[in-house]
């Protein structure tokens, strides 16, 4: 019996263990370091294995690159490269709100203004990151944290 699996099932697979870590990330205490763990490292680092997998296999695989619009369209009509580079923006997205997680916890930053940002950061990736260390600044400033 020769069952493969496909694209969209490891990206069903993957878009789901990121939501996981997401909710866990927001909803979940954090101060459970192996329930934190989760997201922090555990889902980002499976995320990354699956990444270098498909990227060893495929990027070179086939036709399209780097080097211009053209080559990374062409690229990315297969869609185990394609599934390549969302899986990357998954684990570092989710790698990037668990940082964001832990330095607004250690500067005392409200769950509820957390919650929002890390929203942010995992619909919008860089607008997340760019919000949160506004609004870090601004709260170092404001309470004299450092």
């Amino acid at each position: 019996m020769n069952e493969t699996i496909t694209a969209g099932q490891l990206f069903g697979l993957a878009g789901q263990a990121a939501t996981y870590g997401w909710l866990i990330l927001i909803f979940l205490p954090r101060r459970i370091k192996p329930l934190f763990f989760i997201p922090q490292y555990l889902i980002p680092i499976g995320l990354s294995l699956l990444y270098a997998g498909l990227a060893l296999t495929y990027l070179n695989a086939v036709e399209g690159g780097f080097g211009s619009i053209n080559q990374v369209r062409t690229l990315f009509k297969n869609d185990f490269a394609l599934l390549a580079g969302w899986v990357h923006y998954l684990a570092f997205d989710l790698f990037i709100g668990a940082w964001i997680a832990k330095n607004a916890d250690e500067i005392s930053l409200s769950r509820l203004i957390q919650a929002p940002i890390l929203v942010a950061t995992f619909m919008f990736g860089p607008v997340g990151l760019v919000l949160f260390m506004s609004i870090r600044t601004a709260f170092i400033k404001t309470e004299g944290v450092r």
